[in-house]
């Protein structure tokens, strides 16, 4: 949950353009048939990337119901896609994403968001087995912090901006907030990031772990397009096993989440592609993964 931010600026500031980073770029068709709030792309050398571009400018890209409910089924879609292997979520170069949108949350009350469970739809992203890169230019604030933490990967242009001002319209972060940032930065830190509402620039979001590359505006798409690539280089099932096993150390112990590991570490000796991997490597050949 977050907050929506209003701001004046001239067109010419909302238009992102991609086409000097991404070539060949290929449109995806997902199962809804007109998206209003997001645009989706397979892009990359050998189209194997999936991008998602949230696109609701004049709101700062704040995400309402719609443009949630388009992300998600994106993110589905190319979790689903054998010729895709990681996908990057941006927003524009004036804001990632700004926060949710405070006008469809305004009247809702307590027992109505237990009924229909309010933002419950936003743990659909976490779910993907696919790596999901941030690309934040902007504001990240509120729901937008939150989104950007639910991808495994964040990358920030130099302007970008994150926090969590929800205390400042008296309510609490609703998607992860404070509980993601804690894990990244530690109790102090998420403190008062959360009870300040004070923004964080990308270079201390960098220095605090929050995020792990800082780049300029206008290249940072291209930059997470390219670790992407590389990641989709490897084996799509063995990176699913990679991606748990990292994830679980949120959930556990070190000791439980070392033994986790031991057995996903194991368990690889079960696929073609491990034994592929490592027979590449000893005759120095490049591998021929089969995603089995």
């Amino acid at each position: 949950m977050a907050i929506f931010i209003r701001s004046s600026m001239s067109k010419s500031k909302l238009i992102f353009s991609l086409t000097k980073i991404i070539t060949p770029v290929t449109s995806m068709k997902l199962s809804t048939c007109n998206l209003e709030y997001i645009i989706t792309e397979k892009v990359g050398e050998k189209q194997n990337v999936g991008l998602v571009k949230l696109n609701r400018p004049k709101a700062l890209n704040a995400l309402c119901d719609g443009l949630v409910t388009e992300l998600t089924e994106a993110v589905s879609a190319y979790d689903a896609d054998d010729s895709i292997g990681a996908i990057v979520v941006t927003g524009s170069e004036r804001a990632f994403a700004a926060g949710a949108d405070i006008k469809e949350m305004l009247d809702k009350t307590y027992s109505t968001n237990l009924k229909t469970g309010l933002l419950k739809q936003w743990d659909n992203l976490s779910k993907c087995k696919k790596p999901v890169i941030a690309a934040v230019n902007g504001f990240a604030l509120g729901g937008g912090c939150e989104l950007a933490m639910m991808c495994d990967i964040i990358y920030a242009g130099e302007k970008a901006k994150f926090g969590q001002p929800e205390i400042a319209i008296g309510t609490i972060p609703g998607a992860g907030g404070t509980q993601r940032m804690i894990r990244s930065c530690g109790k102090s830190f998420a403190m008062e990031v959360c009870l300040s509402g004070n923004q964080i620039s990308a270079q201390e979001a960098l220095t605090r772990g929050l995020v792990s590359k800082v780049f300029p505006p206008e290249k940072l798409v291209d930059e997470a397009i390219k670790l992407a690539e590389k990641i989709s280089e490897h084996s799509p099932l063995i990176v699913a096993l990679c991606k748990e096993s990292v994830n679980y150390a949120y959930e556990s112990s070190l000791s439980q989440g070392l033994q986790f590991e031991k057995k996903s570490f194991y368990g690889t000796f079960a696929t073609d592609d491990r034994k592929e991997g490592m027979t590449a490597f000893t005759e120095k050949r490049k591998p021929n993964f089969s995603n089995n």
